[in-house]
Protein backbone atom coordinates (compact mmCIF):
# COMPACT_ATOMS: atom_id res chain seq x y z
CA UNK A 1 0.00 0.00 0.00
CA UNK A 2 1.38 3.41 -0.70
CA UNK A 3 0.55 6.13 2.30
CA UNK A 4 -2.32 7.37 0.16
CA UNK A 5 -3.82 4.54 0.04
CA UNK A 6 -7.53 5.12 1.59
CA UNK A 7 -9.17 2.43 3.86
CA UNK A 8 -11.79 2.33 5.82
CA UNK A 9 -11.38 1.99 8.95
CA UNK A 10 -15.06 1.66 10.38
CA UNK A 11 -18.74 1.91 9.22
CA UNK A 12 -21.72 2.21 10.97
CA UNK A 13 -25.30 2.79 10.36
CA UNK A 14 -28.54 3.16 12.33
CA UNK A 15 -31.08 0.65 12.66
CA UNK A 16 -33.99 1.01 9.57
CA UNK A 17 -37.36 2.38 10.67
CA UNK A 18 -40.47 2.09 8.80
CA UNK A 19 -40.81 5.48 6.86
CA UNK A 20 -44.12 6.08 7.54
CA UNK A 21 -45.27 9.53 9.68
CA UNK A 22 -46.12 9.19 12.96
CA UNK A 23 -45.20 5.20 12.82
CA UNK A 24 -41.69 3.97 12.46
CA UNK A 25 -39.52 4.21 15.04
CA UNK A 26 -37.82 6.75 13.65
CA UNK A 27 -40.24 9.07 12.45
CA UNK A 28 -40.06 11.13 15.45
CA UNK A 29 -36.40 11.90 15.22
CA UNK A 30 -35.20 15.17 12.85
CA UNK A 31 -32.83 13.84 10.33
CA UNK A 32 -30.29 16.05 11.33
CA UNK A 33 -30.39 14.24 14.87
CA UNK A 34 -30.33 11.02 13.22
CA UNK A 35 -27.39 11.38 11.41
CA UNK A 36 -25.69 13.29 14.35
CA UNK A 37 -25.93 10.55 16.28
CA UNK A 38 -24.76 7.75 13.63
CA UNK A 39 -21.70 10.19 12.93
CA UNK A 40 -20.97 10.54 17.69
CA UNK A 41 -21.20 6.56 17.58
CA UNK A 42 -18.75 6.20 14.98
CA UNK A 43 -15.90 8.79 16.02
CA UNK A 44 -16.90 7.53 19.77
CA UNK A 45 -16.46 4.15 19.25
CA UNK A 46 -13.01 4.78 17.28
CA UNK A 47 -12.28 6.77 19.60
CA UNK A 48 -10.76 9.45 17.39
CA UNK A 49 -10.32 13.05 18.23
CA UNK A 50 -12.74 15.01 15.98
CA UNK A 51 -10.78 18.04 15.36
CA UNK A 52 -8.75 15.62 13.19
CA UNK A 53 -11.66 15.08 10.37
CA UNK A 54 -10.99 17.46 7.39
CA UNK A 55 -14.40 16.79 5.60
CA UNK A 56 -17.81 15.39 6.61
CA UNK A 57 -19.60 14.00 2.82
CA UNK A 58 -22.77 13.20 3.02
CA UNK A 59 -25.33 11.63 0.53
CA UNK A 60 -29.17 13.19 1.08
CA UNK A 61 -31.92 12.89 -2.03
CA UNK A 62 -35.01 14.59 -0.66
CA UNK A 63 -32.83 17.77 -0.38
CA UNK A 64 -36.08 19.42 1.24
CA UNK A 65 -37.35 21.06 4.60
CA UNK A 66 -35.85 19.51 7.48
CA UNK A 67 -33.15 18.08 4.73
CA UNK A 68 -32.51 21.08 2.83
CA UNK A 69 -29.51 23.21 4.59
CA UNK A 70 -26.65 20.89 4.17
CA UNK A 71 -27.27 18.04 6.91
CA UNK A 72 -23.79 17.07 6.99
CA UNK A 73 -22.37 20.49 8.57
CA UNK A 74 -25.44 20.53 10.93
CA UNK A 75 -25.29 16.80 11.77
CA UNK A 76 -21.45 17.40 12.55
CA UNK A 77 -22.46 20.73 14.60
CA UNK A 78 -25.22 18.82 16.44
CA UNK A 79 -22.77 16.06 17.43
CA UNK A 80 -21.07 19.39 19.58
CA UNK A 81 -17.94 18.44 17.18
CA UNK A 82 -15.44 21.51 16.22
CA UNK A 83 -16.92 23.95 13.77
CA UNK A 84 -13.35 24.32 11.84
CA UNK A 85 -14.69 20.91 10.39
CA UNK A 86 -16.55 21.46 7.06
CA UNK A 87 -19.39 19.49 5.46
CA UNK A 88 -20.97 19.19 2.45
CA UNK A 89 -24.33 17.41 1.16
CA UNK A 90 -24.81 16.01 -2.50
CA UNK A 91 -26.88 14.09 -4.66
CA UNK A 92 -26.74 11.06 -6.60
CA UNK A 93 -29.95 9.92 -6.38
CA UNK A 94 -30.05 6.70 -4.97
CA UNK A 95 -26.07 6.09 -5.43
CA UNK A 96 -25.51 9.24 -2.86
CA UNK A 97 -23.86 7.45 -0.12
CA UNK A 98 -21.97 5.59 -2.18
CA UNK A 99 -20.50 8.36 -4.49
CA UNK A 100 -19.80 10.39 -1.26
CA UNK A 101 -17.82 7.29 -0.32
CA UNK A 102 -16.19 8.05 -3.16
CA UNK A 103 -15.36 11.31 -3.25
CA UNK A 104 -13.63 10.69 0.03
CA UNK A 105 -11.61 8.08 -0.97
CA UNK A 106 -10.80 9.88 -3.98
CA UNK A 107 -9.95 12.83 -1.94
CA UNK A 108 -7.55 10.89 0.55
CA UNK A 109 -5.70 9.06 -2.93
CA UNK A 110 -5.43 12.39 -4.39
CA UNK A 111 -3.31 13.68 -1.34
CA UNK A 112 -6.02 16.54 -0.39
CA UNK A 113 -7.09 14.91 2.92
CA UNK A 114 -6.28 11.94 5.75
CA UNK A 115 -9.49 11.69 7.36
CA UNK A 116 -12.50 12.12 6.13
CA UNK A 117 -16.15 10.89 7.33
CA UNK A 118 -18.86 9.83 4.30
CA UNK A 119 -22.15 8.13 3.85
CA UNK A 120 -25.39 9.89 4.05
CA UNK A 121 -29.17 10.17 5.27
CA UNK A 122 -32.47 9.82 4.36
CA UNK A 123 -35.78 10.59 6.64
CA UNK A 124 -38.74 9.37 4.46
CA UNK A 125 -41.23 9.55 7.06
CA UNK A 126 -40.54 13.51 7.51
CA UNK A 127 -39.64 14.36 4.45
CA UNK A 128 -41.55 12.14 1.75
CA UNK A 129 -39.89 11.22 -1.70
CA UNK A 130 -40.46 13.65 -4.32
CA UNK A 131 -40.41 16.58 -2.04
CA UNK A 132 -37.67 18.57 -3.64
CA UNK A 133 -39.29 18.67 -6.89
CA UNK A 134 -43.13 18.96 -5.90
CA UNK A 135 -44.89 21.45 -8.24
CA UNK A 136 -41.72 21.81 -10.42
CA UNK A 137 -40.18 21.74 -14.24
CA UNK A 138 -36.95 19.70 -13.06
CA UNK A 139 -36.30 18.49 -15.97
CA UNK A 140 -36.89 21.58 -19.21
CA UNK A 141 -37.15 21.99 -22.77
CA UNK A 142 -33.77 20.26 -23.69
CA UNK A 143 -34.85 16.56 -22.21
CA UNK A 144 -38.36 17.24 -23.62
CA UNK A 145 -37.26 17.74 -26.90
CA UNK A 146 -34.30 14.53 -26.67
CA UNK A 147 -37.26 12.01 -24.94
CA UNK A 148 -40.47 13.74 -26.99
CA UNK A 149 -42.44 10.74 -26.04
CA UNK A 150 -41.63 11.57 -22.11
CA UNK A 151 -39.87 9.74 -19.43
CA UNK A 152 -41.26 7.02 -16.90
CA UNK A 153 -41.07 7.09 -13.08
CA UNK A 154 -38.94 4.25 -11.38
CA UNK A 155 -41.26 1.72 -10.51
CA UNK A 156 -42.86 1.64 -14.51
CA UNK A 157 -39.27 1.46 -15.46
CA UNK A 158 -38.84 -1.90 -12.94
CA UNK A 159 -41.45 -3.32 -15.10
CA UNK A 160 -39.61 -2.15 -18.61
CA UNK A 161 -36.66 -3.87 -17.48
CA UNK A 162 -38.36 -7.31 -16.38
CA UNK A 163 -39.77 -7.45 -19.36
CA UNK A 164 -36.75 -7.10 -21.56
CA UNK A 165 -35.01 -9.50 -19.29
CA UNK A 166 -37.71 -12.20 -19.26
CA UNK A 167 -37.78 -11.98 -16.04
CA UNK A 168 -41.53 -13.40 -14.14
CA UNK A 169 -43.56 -12.10 -11.49
CA UNK A 170 -42.38 -15.55 -9.76
CA UNK A 171 -39.24 -15.05 -10.23
CA UNK A 172 -39.36 -11.22 -8.46
CA UNK A 173 -41.33 -12.76 -5.42
CA UNK A 174 -38.75 -15.10 -4.46
CA UNK A 175 -35.70 -12.77 -4.90
CA UNK A 176 -37.86 -10.69 -1.93
CA UNK A 177 -38.80 -13.68 -0.02
CA UNK A 178 -35.55 -14.57 0.04
CA UNK A 179 -34.56 -11.08 1.10
CA UNK A 180 -36.34 -11.67 3.83
CA UNK A 181 -35.63 -14.66 4.89
CA UNK A 182 -31.56 -13.54 4.89
CA UNK A 183 -32.21 -10.78 6.64
CA UNK A 184 -34.06 -12.35 9.36
CA UNK A 185 -31.97 -15.15 9.63
CA UNK A 186 -28.89 -12.57 10.07
CA UNK A 187 -30.60 -10.62 12.32
CA UNK A 188 -31.88 -13.34 14.58
CA UNK A 189 -27.88 -14.24 14.83
CA UNK A 190 -26.82 -10.79 16.11
CA UNK A 191 -25.20 -10.34 12.36
CA UNK A 192 -26.10 -7.09 12.13
CA UNK A 193 -25.42 -5.92 15.66
CA UNK A 194 -21.30 -4.25 14.73
CA UNK A 195 -22.59 -2.51 12.60
CA UNK A 196 -25.60 -0.27 14.13
CA UNK A 197 -25.47 2.17 16.26
CA UNK A 198 -28.30 2.55 18.71
CA UNK A 199 -30.35 5.81 18.40
CA UNK A 200 -32.36 7.78 20.87
CA UNK A 201 -35.62 8.46 19.91
CA UNK A 202 -38.93 10.20 22.11
CA UNK A 203 -39.81 6.77 23.09
CA UNK A 204 -36.69 5.44 24.08
CA UNK A 205 -33.54 3.42 22.29
CA UNK A 206 -34.25 2.15 18.66
CA UNK A 207 -31.41 -0.47 18.31
CA UNK A 208 -33.04 -2.93 15.79
CA UNK A 209 -34.54 -3.24 12.46
CA UNK A 210 -38.43 -2.94 12.48
CA UNK A 211 -38.81 -3.58 8.78
CA UNK A 212 -37.59 -7.50 8.47
CA UNK A 213 -40.64 -9.78 7.75
CA UNK A 214 -39.35 -13.36 8.54
CA UNK A 215 -42.72 -14.69 7.46
CA UNK A 216 -42.66 -13.65 3.92
CA UNK A 217 -43.39 -16.27 1.45
CA UNK A 218 -43.62 -16.59 -2.32
CA UNK A 219 -47.14 -17.70 -1.48
CA UNK A 220 -48.03 -14.53 0.13
CA UNK A 221 -46.58 -12.20 -2.16
CA UNK A 222 -48.53 -13.34 -5.08
CA UNK A 223 -51.85 -12.15 -4.07
CA UNK A 224 -50.41 -8.22 -4.26
CA UNK A 225 -51.78 -6.26 -6.97
CA UNK A 226 -49.06 -5.13 -9.35
CA UNK A 227 -48.92 -0.76 -8.38
CA UNK A 228 -47.49 0.62 -11.63
CA UNK A 229 -49.26 -0.34 -14.73
CA UNK A 230 -52.01 2.69 -15.26
CA UNK A 231 -53.94 2.73 -18.08
CA UNK A 232 -52.09 5.15 -19.48
CA UNK A 233 -48.98 2.90 -19.06
CA UNK A 234 -50.88 -0.04 -20.36
CA UNK A 235 -51.40 1.62 -23.72
CA UNK A 236 -47.72 3.25 -23.99
CA UNK A 237 -46.48 -0.41 -23.66
CA UNK A 238 -48.75 -3.35 -24.24
CA UNK A 239 -46.11 -5.72 -23.88
CA UNK A 240 -44.96 -5.43 -20.13
CA UNK A 241 -46.75 -7.78 -18.10
CA UNK A 242 -46.83 -5.49 -15.21
CA UNK A 243 -45.70 -7.57 -12.32
CA UNK A 244 -43.72 -5.08 -10.08
CA UNK A 245 -45.54 -4.82 -6.76
CA UNK A 246 -45.18 -2.99 -2.80
CA UNK A 247 -44.01 -6.75 -1.94
CA UNK A 248 -40.77 -6.76 -4.51
CA UNK A 249 -39.44 -3.59 -4.46
CA UNK A 250 -37.40 -1.87 -1.98
CA UNK A 251 -38.93 -0.45 1.57
CA UNK A 252 -39.70 3.16 2.11
CA UNK A 253 -38.04 3.75 5.76
CA UNK A 254 -35.75 6.02 7.33
CA UNK A 255 -31.72 5.50 8.57
CA UNK A 256 -28.36 6.82 8.10
CA UNK A 257 -24.77 5.56 7.81
CA UNK A 258 -21.52 7.01 7.66
CA UNK A 259 -17.88 5.62 7.25
CA UNK A 260 -14.49 6.43 8.90
CA UNK A 261 -12.15 7.17 6.13
CA UNK A 262 -8.81 7.61 6.19
CA UNK A 263 -5.12 7.17 4.32
CA UNK A 264 -3.09 4.22 5.46
CA UNK A 265 -0.83 6.45 7.04
CA UNK A 266 -2.70 8.04 9.15
CA UNK A 267 -4.40 5.15 9.98
CA UNK A 268 -1.27 3.73 11.04
CA UNK A 269 -0.20 7.02 12.86
CA UNK A 270 -3.15 6.60 15.37
CA UNK A 271 -2.94 2.95 15.63
CA UNK A 272 -5.97 1.78 14.04
CA UNK A 273 -6.77 -1.24 12.27
CA UNK A 274 -8.39 -0.68 8.61
CA UNK A 275 -11.17 -3.17 7.82
CA UNK A 276 -10.86 -2.77 4.12
CA UNK A 277 -9.48 -0.71 1.46
CA UNK A 278 -10.84 0.16 -2.18
CA UNK A 279 -9.81 -1.99 -5.20
CA UNK A 280 -11.78 0.31 -7.84
CA UNK A 281 -14.59 2.55 -7.86
CA UNK A 282 -16.91 3.57 -11.12
CA UNK A 283 -19.50 5.89 -11.83
CA UNK A 284 -21.41 5.52 -15.46
CA UNK A 285 -24.59 6.33 -17.13
CA UNK A 286 -27.17 3.95 -19.07
CA UNK A 287 -30.41 3.99 -20.67
CA UNK A 288 -32.39 7.32 -19.38
CA UNK A 289 -35.58 5.41 -20.17
CA UNK A 290 -34.77 2.20 -18.45
CA UNK A 291 -33.42 3.98 -15.93
CA UNK A 292 -32.36 0.86 -13.53
CA UNK A 293 -29.79 -1.00 -15.93
CA UNK A 294 -26.71 1.18 -14.99
CA UNK A 295 -25.51 -0.95 -12.48
CA UNK A 296 -24.39 -3.71 -15.29
CA UNK A 297 -21.60 -1.46 -16.60
CA UNK A 298 -20.88 0.21 -13.81
CA UNK A 299 -19.95 -3.40 -12.52
CA UNK A 300 -17.76 -4.25 -15.70
CA UNK A 301 -16.17 -1.04 -15.76
CA UNK A 302 -15.12 -1.52 -12.09
CA UNK A 303 -14.19 -5.15 -12.62
CA UNK A 304 -11.94 -3.87 -15.18
CA UNK A 305 -10.08 -1.16 -13.63
CA UNK A 306 -9.63 -3.34 -10.75
CA UNK A 307 -8.27 -6.07 -12.83
CA UNK A 308 -10.32 -8.73 -11.92
CA UNK A 309 -13.03 -11.36 -13.00
CA UNK A 310 -16.52 -12.03 -11.70
CA UNK A 311 -15.11 -15.16 -10.48
CA UNK A 312 -12.86 -13.25 -8.18
CA UNK A 313 -15.59 -11.68 -6.21
CA UNK A 314 -16.97 -13.25 -3.35
CA UNK A 315 -19.33 -11.01 -2.30
CA UNK A 316 -21.78 -8.63 -4.32
CA UNK A 317 -24.03 -6.27 -3.09
CA UNK A 318 -26.69 -4.97 -5.45
CA UNK A 319 -29.27 -2.55 -3.83
CA UNK A 320 -32.70 -4.12 -4.60
CA UNK A 321 -34.76 -1.10 -5.07
CA UNK A 322 -36.88 -3.92 -7.41
CA UNK A 323 -36.32 -7.35 -7.60
CA UNK A 324 -36.19 -6.72 -11.54
CA UNK A 325 -32.61 -4.67 -10.91
CA UNK A 326 -30.44 -7.49 -9.09
CA UNK A 327 -32.08 -10.13 -11.32
CA UNK A 328 -31.36 -8.30 -14.70
CA UNK A 329 -27.82 -7.36 -13.48
CA UNK A 330 -27.43 -11.47 -12.44
CA UNK A 331 -28.14 -12.90 -16.03
CA UNK A 332 -25.64 -10.12 -17.73
CA UNK A 333 -22.91 -10.11 -15.39
CA UNK A 334 -23.49 -14.41 -14.46
CA UNK A 335 -22.52 -13.99 -10.78
CA UNK A 336 -23.34 -16.99 -8.63
CA UNK A 337 -26.82 -15.98 -6.70
CA UNK A 338 -25.44 -17.35 -3.55
CA UNK A 339 -23.14 -14.58 -3.17
CA UNK A 340 -25.86 -11.99 -4.71
CA UNK A 341 -27.18 -10.08 -1.42
CA UNK A 342 -26.72 -13.14 1.31
CA UNK A 343 -27.74 -10.85 4.18
CA UNK A 344 -30.68 -9.58 2.37
CA UNK A 345 -31.09 -6.44 0.71
CA UNK A 346 -33.01 -3.50 0.40
CA UNK A 347 -36.85 -5.33 -0.12
CA UNK A 348 -36.25 -6.41 3.40
CA UNK A 349 -34.16 -3.87 5.25
CA UNK A 350 -35.50 -0.99 3.28
CA UNK A 351 -34.36 1.71 1.20
CA UNK A 352 -33.35 4.75 2.68
CA UNK A 353 -32.35 6.48 -0.48
CA UNK A 354 -29.36 9.06 0.11
CA UNK A 355 -28.20 7.07 3.12
CA UNK A 356 -28.28 3.66 1.26
CA UNK A 357 -24.67 3.82 -0.47
CA UNK A 358 -23.33 3.30 3.12
CA UNK A 359 -25.66 1.16 4.53
CA UNK A 360 -25.31 -1.46 1.86
CA UNK A 361 -21.41 -1.06 2.53
CA UNK A 362 -21.53 -1.83 6.33
CA UNK A 363 -23.32 -4.91 5.81
CA UNK A 364 -21.30 -6.05 2.78
CA UNK A 365 -18.17 -5.39 5.01
CA UNK A 366 -19.65 -7.29 7.96
CA UNK A 367 -20.92 -10.03 6.06
CA UNK A 368 -17.28 -9.92 4.43
CA UNK A 369 -15.98 -10.56 7.59
CA UNK A 370 -18.03 -13.24 8.75
CA UNK A 371 -17.65 -15.04 5.51
CA UNK A 372 -13.90 -14.97 4.96
CA UNK A 373 -14.50 -13.18 1.71
CA UNK A 374 -11.85 -11.20 0.19
CA UNK A 375 -13.33 -8.49 -2.26
CA UNK A 376 -16.56 -7.75 -2.37
CA UNK A 377 -18.25 -5.25 -5.22
CA UNK A 378 -21.27 -3.29 -4.38
CA UNK A 379 -23.27 -1.35 -7.47
CA UNK A 380 -26.87 0.91 -7.14
CA UNK A 381 -29.15 1.67 -9.69
CA UNK A 382 -30.07 5.45 -9.86
CA UNK A 383 -32.28 7.89 -11.18
CA UNK A 384 -31.54 9.48 -14.49
CA UNK A 385 -29.67 6.03 -15.82
CA UNK A 386 -27.26 6.08 -13.44
CA UNK A 387 -25.36 3.79 -11.33
CA UNK A 388 -22.37 3.49 -8.84
CA UNK A 389 -19.54 0.48 -8.32
CA UNK A 390 -17.31 -0.04 -5.84
CA UNK A 391 -14.91 -2.70 -5.01
CA UNK A 392 -13.12 -3.41 -1.66
CA UNK A 393 -10.47 -5.98 -0.61
CA UNK A 394 -11.42 -7.08 3.03
CA UNK A 395 -7.59 -6.65 5.20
Amino acid sequence: MAQNTPVIVDIVRSPIGRGKAGKGALSEVHPVDLLSQVIKGLVERNQIDPGLVEDVIMGCVSQAGEQSVTPARSAWLAAGYPSHVPGTTIDRRCGSAQQSIHFAAQAIAAGAHDIVIAGGVESMSRVPMGSARMGADVFGAGIARRYPEGLVGQGVAADLVATKWGISRTEMDELAARSHQLAAAVQSSGGFDNEIVPIETPNGLFTRDEVIRPGTTVEGLAELQPVFGSEEMRARFPDVDWAVTAGNSSQIVDGAAAALIMSEAMASKLGLRPRARFVSYSVIGDDMLLMLTAPIPATRLALKKAGLDVGDIDHFEVNEAFASVPLAWQREIGADMAKLNPAGGAISTGHPLGASGAKLMATMLNAMERSGARYGLQTMCEASGMANATIIERL
